[in-house]
């Protein structure tokens, strides 16, 4: 494949385009489906629903029934009271957080067997959009003319403001205006957002979580990456503050749960809220993102994934302690790993030079597009080497800096201890603010020899790869201090700092005098996590700040010229975390050469998986006994078997984690969770060949409440077509 591509031509690209033009790419806005002619593709895919059906302002829609949940997932309305089912993965930290050794919920599952069982989550919210409205002629309001970017942004951001209060103002509402295209066009979102959420039912880690981080991001899968949660509000069905009077939601719309199976061909579609891709970049941005951002990631995560993992392994309490935190860490190291490898299979950087060469080749007769374009490439040339400069230094920041405890956590107080000097003779109550916050973080919650031996491990790396005349001063200096020698330096620093004493902590709240806060400021370990924070935010920040914008300018320029003279596509926005449709087809592949896949899995695999001296594949009796004696109920295929997964053509990404999977008719079909590894790439480059979504069949989400669980209670609940 990449020899095929290196030799097309200008014209040998179009049919390399070609394949993307007739694939199921694409994350659409779905107030706008029949507007752009996206209707029209679906219909002929197989869909079956109208527009309306799909989003409707008027009338209820299924885009009623769907959830942002947390921030950061999907979820979607299954029942009139609220229920709703997301992503295992979605709910793991909500579930660690309400776990305790005796109480392991993660460990052990939850399944509430009538609404006082229920758990409340704190901290966790969820959304449903009300409307999506074009506000762009508004946000672009008073700017026309204005050179000064600055003051050009300081007029959008005051029209922003004004659209969002007049979108809200008498209302329980919230919302927000988002940035499409590089900010070719402008979104209004409007919202209600539900504070009570409470957990109703988790499987098991072993049967959630089935397949580890060895089978993360792969295919075949047989995880049941499910969670549900009910929506509370108040009685007259409002969002409220979490209460125990609060009632279950009604929702505007329930979801239909189709338990009829479906065949390789069938039309499925995604709706929920995808996070973040980069499908027009251009050839020097994938060129440093495969070959210098992605392997750093991926080679400082899999040094912490290691450290973790053997003290995970020592003691439950460890393990519960850092469980979400691994699972965050591996999840996009293993991503990274993935697309890096698909980028390079299909040559991604060569593809995106051919773009980038056959749409100055359409400008060649238009010499005013043609002087925008070469100076579009020329600024590519000059922008990124900069950013790149920049990028290494502020990934070293998140992954290295912020993956050590201690100084995350130590650099809470800098904010707190700077304000209470500055503040200190004219208010004399910043001493009691500094205590509160001292208070509030006693005892500190990570693991002292886990800390310490990531912190060796790290800075190592740092040393290792940052020359001296980028490194942090202070840091170097203390690294020079202790004669190069990082173990040294982590021995004096975990020993002596008095911010992991607890003795001195307490003994800090009972000052009443300036000398003790000044002994706290010259701690090492204080002014290592003073300068990490202080040269990220005055250094390192701003300059990715100023090269991003710059950035944007310019590829807002590039994707208009690509719009206005290669109509050879549709455009769809880059996903932003925002309510979009995707479709495609239940479709088997071919990663490799001599892989074939197919497009399900069923109970058979996790018994020829199924190891239980290893935790990641171990199988309980229950659900040992339920497969062998084959006891699936009315959630068996026609073909006998349980089916646990199946893979799609969809167009998803983080976000879509938790997004119902829908057939033609609108009926739920599954869960979506993850994407085949080979495919991860599809964040900057979707192929046909290999780009396929993973989704949790419902019927073996239904088989476990009802079989393995027995709770009777939520199957009632659900509209369930047989």
């Amino acid at each position: 494949m990449n020899l095929k591509i290196k030799r097309i031509g200008i014209s040998g690209i179009y049919l390399f385009i070609s394949l993307f033009l007739l694939a199921d790419e694409g994350m659409w806005l779905p107030q706008l489906l029949q507007a752009t002619g996206v209707y029209q593709k679906m219909k002929q895919a197989g869909c079956k629903l109208t527009p309306e059906q799909i989003y409707s302002v008027n009338q209820s829609s299924l885009k009623d029934a769907i959830v942002l949940f947390g921030g950061g997932c999907t979820a979607e309305i299954v029942s009139e009271k609220g229920l709703i089912i997301t992503n295992h993965h979605c709910g793991y930290s909500s579930i660690v957080g309400l776990s305790t050794v005796e109480k392991n919920y993660l460990k052990k599952g939850y399944w509430a067997k009538n609404h006082q069982e229920e758990l409340y989550c704190p901290n966790l919210s969820v959304s449903i959009v009300v409307r999506i409205e074009d506000v762009t002629k508004e946000v672009l309001k008073n700017t026309n003319g204005i050179t000064d970017k600055k003051e050009r942004n300081n007029v959008i951001n005051k029209n922003i403001q004004e659209i969002v209060q007049k979108a809200t103002q008498g209302t329980h509402y919230n919302a927000v205006v988002k940035p499409y295209s590089y900010e070719l066009q402008y979104f209004l979102i409007v919202y209600e957002t539900f504070k009570d959420v409470r957990l109703v039912a988790a499987p098991p880690e072993h049967i959630g979580k089935f397949g580890g981080e060895d089978d993360n991001w792969m295919w075949p899968r047989h995880n049941a990456d499910f969670t549900m949660f009910r929506i509370y509000a108040s009685k007259d069905n409002k969002p409220a503050e979490y209460s125990p009077d609060n009632v279950p939601y009604q929702p505007k719309y329930v979801i239909p749960i189709s338990i009829k199976g479906y065949k390789e061909g069938d039309f499925t579609m995604v709706y929920g809220f995808p996070g973040r891709t980069q499908e027009y970049l251009s050839s020097y941005a994938v060129d440093i993102i495969v070959n210098d951002i992605d392997p750093r990631r991926v080679q400082l995560r899999e040094k912490k994934l290691n450290i973790l993992e053997k003290y995970m392994k020592q003691s439950e309490v460890l393990n519960l302690k850092y469980a979400s935190a691994y699972a965050s860490i591996a999840n996009y190291y293993k991503k990274w790993k993935g697309e890096m490898l698909g980028l390079k299979k299909y040559n991604a950087v060569e593809y995106k030079k051919q773009l980038e060469q056959q749409l100055k080749s359409i400008l060649q007769n238009k010499p005013t597009a043609l002087d925008s374009f070469n100076l579009v490439i020329k600024n590519f040339s000059e922008l990124y080497p900069k950013y790149q400069y920049y990028q290494r230094l502020a990934d070293y920041y998140q992954e290295c800096f912020m993956a050590i405890d201690a100084i995350k956590y130590i650099g809470n107080f800098v904010d707190f201890f700077t304000e209470y000097n500055r503040y200190k003779m004219g208010l004399s109550n910043q001493l009691d603010k500094l205590k509160t916050q001292l208070s509030k973080s006693i005892p500190y919650s990570f693991h002292l020899p886990a800390d310490k031996e990531l912190f060796i491990a790290l800075m190592t790396d740092y040393f290792n790869t940052i020359q001296e005349k980028d490194r942090i001063p202070f840091l170097d200096s203390l690294y020079k201090q202790f004669q190069q020698d990082v173990q040294k330096m982590a021995d004096y620093l975990y020993e002596k700092s008095l911010f992991l004493s607890e003795a001195a902590l307490k003994d800090l709240l009972s000052t009443e005098s300036d000398q003790k806060i000044r002994d706290f400021e010259s701690d090492l370990f204080y002014r290592l996590a003073q300068s990490v924070k202080l040269n990220f935010y005055s250094q390192i920040l701003p300059n990715i700040k100023e090269i991003e914008e710059s950035i944007t300018d310019n590829q807002k320029m590039f994707l208009k010229l690509m719009m206005d003279y290669k109509k050879d596509k549709l455009y769809y926005p880059d996903a932003n975390s925002t309510l979009r449709v995707a479709f495609g087809k239940v479709k088997k592949y071919e990663p490799r050469d001599g892989v074939r896949y197919n497009y399900f899995t069923t109970s058979k695999g996790i018994l020829e998986k199924q190891n239980n001296n290893n935790e990641d594949y171990y199988v309980d009796d229950s659900l040992r006994t339920l497969f062998i004696k084959k006891e699936f109920g009315r959630y068996a295929d026609k073909d006998g078997e349980l089916h646990i997964a199946f893979i799609a053509s969809n167009h998803t990404t983080g976000g879509n984690s938790g997004s119902p999977v829908f057939n033609a008719n609108g009926e739920l079909i599954g869960t979506n969770f993850d994407r085949c590894w080979e495919g991860t790439m599809s964040d900057i480059m979707y192929h046909p060949e290999i780009c396929r979504n993973i989704v949790l069949d419902v019927r073996y989400t239904l088989f476990l409440l009802d079989k393995y669980a027995h709770c009777d209670w939520l199957l009632k609940e659900m509209k369930i077509v047989q």
